[in-house]
């Protein structure tokens, strides 16, 4: 009876521990136990003259699991257009975390990605987003840094001035896009994949 009861409470231990340790907090583990059946698709087919896409989705084998993000860009003859995904929900509170870290690898000829940030359940227009460009490392799986001091508000893909800035004990919104569009200096358009380990915040 004594042994049942402890490797009961041995296994609830590990299955209820906290994914929190040593300064760090996975929000995403796609090696570990999260999947993307919450993830849903912000691509510019929501307006009428988008064609542009994007998909989040498992790749799993015996050996090794990750999520893949795959996107096709398809300006506008103006320049504008996005592909991204987003899982909405209400996240833990981050306060006292600085930076958000991905371990990713990206492939293919365009490595130009951001997240996007949103806060208080604010998920849609006329509401800001808050975003931070980064490049996918190539070849080699590699860890990205995002400062959450880095991450500016933009409305339709412009940067805007306000005095709004991200509430980290209230993000309700995480999504990742290809970069491109009409306000960026670096123009994107075609397929991009970023293979992702997983997503945290750290001290």
């Amino acid at each position: 009876m004594l042994l049942t009861a402890f490797l009961f409470l041995s296994i609830s231990a590990s299955v209820f521990s906290d994914s929190t340790t040593n300064g760090e907090k996975y929000i995403f583990d796609f090696t570990g136990p999260d999947g993307v059946e919450e993830w849903q698709e912000q691509s510019d087919t929501v307006r009428s003259v988008g064609m542009s896409k994007a998909v989040l989705v498992m790749h799993q084998n015996t050996e090794y699991k990750r999520a893949v993000f795959f996107a096709l860009l398809n300006p506008q003859t103006d320049g504008s257009g996005f592909a991204g995904v987003r899982d909405l929900r209400a996240y833990d509170d981050l306060t006292g975390y600085t930076k958000l870290q991905l371990r990713c690898r990206a492939q293919g000829q365009f490595n130009g990605f951001k997240v996007v940030l949103r806060h208080k359940g604010l998920n849609n227009d006329p509401n800001f987003t808050f975003e931070q460009l980064f490049e996918g490392p190539q070849n080699e799986f590699a860890v990205r840094d995002l400062p959450f001091s880095e991450f500016k508000a933009f409305f339709h893909g412009r940067e805007v001035e306000t005095n709004d800035t991200l509430d980290v004990s209230q993000i309700t919104s995480i999504g990742i896009q290809m970069y491109g569009g009409v306000f960026l200096p670096v123009k994107q358009s075609g397929p991009a994949t970023l293979e992702i380990d997983w997503i945290k915040a750290v001290n």
